[in-house]
């Protein structure tokens, strides 16, 4: 059992030593460029039989790499959550596949998340942050549908195609969001009629563009300064720890030398006193 648990333990390390890891990143680069070469009729005429062969031989590593961590980690692998993504994407990768769906070979690209730590710092912040921006979702759909309700009732008449339904306003205030031709292409139509307009199309893009989705910028800058503060607070606290048991053992050590010093002086206060009283047999 011992040289079981042993074994695992190797297998573990090694397998998640950086070396290694730093081959896995490599391939997973490799496979994307692979997979884009293969939309490719130029380079599939030329290679592409090279390309398909290098691509199920990536595979097949990936698959001996989450073999190697189920062996060395059992039903402890599933408990890190970016261990099961790994899992699920080349699990999904395995699936045959023809047609439209041969395009889900791309989400092994995605495995770059889980293997940089800088990715993974990165989605996690996103997932925190999950609260704080359906929230902020939630007012902007507000925004959206009472916005959309005045532009119905103002414009639907003589624009029926941007606000004849209130489906068609809140898409065409969600392009007037983005920004995307909102001046010349509906803003400015629809002040050739209503020359007031700019009093509804104003408030709504300083609300709804410069405002709003500023907020969704804020939380998530906002939640990654503090995981980055928790993780520096983590290192400090793990560095302190450190510094305190290799003080306590260095206190240990100077009161074990003190304690060897002392019995030296005593030993050589015995012997001073047995040349003494020699000398003194001697005369």
């Amino acid at each position: 059992m011992s040289d079981s648990r042993g074994l695992r333990q190797r297998v573990g390390d090694w397998i998640e030593s950086s070396p290694v890891q730093r081959v896995i990143i490599g391939l997973i680069v490799l496979n994307g460029v692979i997979l884009g070469l293969e939309t490719s009729q130029t380079a599939m005429a030329v290679a592409g039989g090279v390309l398909i062969g290098a691509d199920r031989l990536i595979l097949g590593v990936f698959v001996v790499e989450i073999a190697l961590k189920l062996f060395a980690k059992r039903l402890a692998f599933f408990r890190n959550p970016w261990n099961v993504f790994d899992f699920i994407v080349v699990g999904i990768a395995l699936i045959p596949t023809t047609g439209p769906l041969s395009v889900l070979r791309i989400l092994r690209l995605l495995r770059l998340v889980s293997m940089v730590p800088k990715l993974r710092f990165i989605v996690e912040a996103l997932l925190k942050a999950v609260p704080g921006i359906v929230s902020i979702f939630g007012l902007l759909l507000l925004m959206f549908y009472v916005f959309a309700v005045i532009a119905t009732g103002l414009f639907a008449a003589d624009f029926p195609d941007w606000f004849g339904t209130l489906g068609a306003s809140m898409y065409t205030l969600f392009q007037v969001m983005t920004m995307e031709s909102w001046s010349m292409g509906i803003a400015r139509p629809v002040m050739e009629l209503h020359p007031y307009a700019w009093v509804f199309f104003v408030p709504f893009i300083l609300l709804a563009t410069f405002t709003v989705l500023n907020l969704f910028i804020a939380v998530i800058v906002n939640t990654m300064q503090t995981l980055h503060d928790a993780q520096h607070r983590a290192e400090v606290n793990q560095i302190e720890g450190i510094v305190h048991e290799e003080g306590a053992a260095l206190h240990q050590d100077l009161v074990r030398v003190r304690d060897e010093n002392r019995q030296l002086h005593e030993d050589l206060l015995a012997l001073r006193s047995e040349i003494r009283a020699l000398r003194e047999r001697l005369d």
